[in-house]
């Protein structure tokens, strides 16, 4: 086999493939046999009808064309290998041609990982914001707890914002009730949003009783967007009374006997959330200060790809908390091109760090080895909610697996960025970056190994099932 490429840009390239007949022939020969299995001929018994034969019953083409789709792809996998080519996409396969006893040629447009050279990523300086924990910050969490043990106490008053209200409320359009749009006897604090547009509005100031119907907009469901009249009423006012913030509240919220301790300890757990964020920050910025010594030429068809991704996504996020795209761009003082704006430059800066990050693992040659995809599998089980097996199982199953190493691989390129870069908070003072993980957490290194033991069995487990039910189909097939 012969190829050639031609650079097209400096992400994308045009493959010219030449296959001889010798490369062709073994699947020219499994072709015949199949067809030999399928066809029906006079004189000849099933899978033994020679391939004269069949070529006047089926027709050389339409051989040729089975061995071509069978070789093509293994031959365009070669080409590949051959010119150090690392595919993004799907190619876009044209010019075949067909010589009969001679092979065949084609040539594949496929995008492909842009070349880099990546720059020297020792003593990077960086700056991020100090960690600071105000008495607002103790204060709105304290708060939440007290929440968490109040009271609702009914009044004889129209609803004001922050009261508990049960309502009863229906959805139409055109006089017809719109489907999972209608409840009764619902609990609700009026304020909180994220039920329907301008309910709260209408809630303050209604009594019991009394009901009011206004105009609003779906966020949700097969008719988002679409205008629809809304009637609410309150059976109930309830006013929410929370309990004194005092050493009877520790014991009864926490396991500390006075409100000092209690005090202190939701202090400190705010610090170790704004280290985290601190750390998360320092990442980023030297992420950040590395890619602005690199131009990375980025593949429009990846970047099209993940801004739809993520485009999706937000709206789904909105759809579930019940905002629209309006509110939230209002919200965020945003008009919608500043918003694609912003979606387009941190998608492109995200996709330039996976290739960087990339390269620079490639270039420090690293591995991974069981123990780590293990812990990684636990920590991704975990930030989805969901049982480390059944997560495990589910990447197996799905052919997932790859696309992990892939993050772990990257995350150790970030460490080793992070690990030699300088970082300081505003106040000059030296940012401690040690463990800290790709998603920009600290991990303790000692209790994630643990886990990853406990893990592990589990993660062989999955393992060993996929390779048994590959046997029973294999079993099945033979």
């Amino acid at each position: 086999m012969k190829s050639a490429v031609e650079t097209l840009s400096p992400t994308r390239v045009k493959l010219t493939v030449e296959v001889p007949f010798e490369e062709l022939k073994p699947n020219l020969d499994k072709a015949y046999q199949q067809i030999a299995k399928q066809i029906n001929v006079p004189g000849f018994r099933r899978g033994k009808v020679p391939p004269m034969v069949i070529d006047r019953q089926v027709g050389r083409g339409a051989v040729l064309e089975q061995a071509i789709n069978d070789t093509l792809p293994q031959k365009y996998v070669e080409a590949l290998e051959a010119n150090e080519l690392t595919p993004l996409a799907q190619p876009e396969i044209e010019g075949l041609e067909i010589a009969d006893d001679e092979g065949f040629g084609f040539t594949a447009e496929v995008d492909v990982k842009p070349t880099i050279t990546v720059p020297d990523y020792t003593g990077i300086t960086a700056s991020v914001d100090d960690v600071e924990v105000t008495d607002s910050d103790v204060d709105e969490q304290v708060d939440a707890l007290r929440e968490r043990f109040a009271t609702l106490t009914d009044v004889e008053r129209p609803a004001a914002d922050g009261d508990f209200v049960v309502l009863d409320l229906k959805a139409t359009q055109d006089g017809e009730v719109v489907e999972g749009a209608e409840v009764t006897g619902m609990s609700y604090q009026v304020g909180r949003g994220g039920m329907i547009e301008g309910l709260d509005e209408a809630l303050v100031g209604l009594t019991p009783g009394e009901d009011k119907i206004f105009d609003s907009e779906l966020v949700g469901g097969d008719l988002l967007g679409e205008q629809v009249q809304v009637a609410v009423s309150i059976s109930q006012v309830q006013e929410q009374e929370l309990p004194e913030y005092d050493d009877e509240f520790a014991q009864l919220a926490s396991e500390f006997d006075t409100v000092e301790e209690l005090t202190a300890d939701v202090r400190e757990r705010l610090g170790r959330g704004k280290r985290l964020e601190q750390a998360a920050a320092a990442r980023d910025a030297v992420l950040e200060a590395l890619l602005e010594q690199v131009e990375i030429p980025l593949p429009e068809s990846i970047v099209t790809d993940e801004l739809n991704s993520r485009r999706q996504s937000i709206e789904q996020q909105l759809a579930m908390a019940g905002i629209t795209m309006e509110k939230y761009l209002e919200d965020e003082s945003q008009t919608v091109e500043e918003f694609e704006a912003d979606l387009d430059r941190r998608v492109r800066d995200a996709v330039a760090a996976q290739f960087l990050l990339d390269e620079i693992a490639k270039k420090e040659e690293f591995g991974i080895d069981q123990a780590e995809l293990s812990q990684h599998l636990v920590r991704r089980a975990q930030q989805s909610g969901q049982d480390p097996q059944q997560f495990a199982n589910h990447m197996f199953e799905h052919n997932h697996i790859p696309d992990l190493v892939q993050e772990i691989l990257r995350g150790k390129a970030l460490q080793t960025i992070v690990d030699a870069a300088v970082v300081t908070d505003a106040s000059g003072n030296a940012v401690e970056l040690k463990n800290l993980r790709p998603d920009g957490t600290i991990g303790d290194p000692e209790a994630e190994a643990a886990e990853a033991a406990e893990a592990e069995a589990d993660v062989e487990e999955a393992d060993a099932e996929g390779d048994a039910e590959s046997d029973d189909d294999a079993a099945k097939d033979a």
